[in-house]
């Protein structure tokens, strides 16, 4: 594997999915859930957890995720498409974003 520049690590990671099936899989699996660069790698995305917050990754799930057809007034769209990666931190390892400030 060729080395990942460090600003790349940084972009791949775009927010933490908080919803009530990522907060079960956390409590559950010890898992993490992020929105993560369409283009991203499974090595990608376990590089940049290790950096951005210092914890020890197992495993690292991906997934694509297709948007939604909605419809606006009479106008009918899309929704994007999205990348989301469910990462497994190793015992001992954990990520609280309660302590983050905006």
């Amino acid at each position: 594997m060729s080395k990942i520049s460090e600003q790349r690590l940084y972009q791949i990671l775009q927010k933490p999915v908080i919803s009530e099936k990522s907060t079960i899989v956390a409590e559950k699996n010890n898992q993490v859930v992020f929105s993560v660069l369409p283009n991203a790698t499974k090595q990608e995305v376990k590089a940049a957890v290790e950096l951005a917050f210092s914890v020890e990754v197992d495993a690292v799930r991906i997934m694509n995720v297709k948007g939604k057809q909605k419809n606006f007034s009479r106008v009918s769209g899309q929704r994007s498409d999205w990348k989301k990666a469910y990462v497994s931190l190793k015992e001992g390892s954990d990520i609280d974003f309660t302590a983050f400030q905006s």
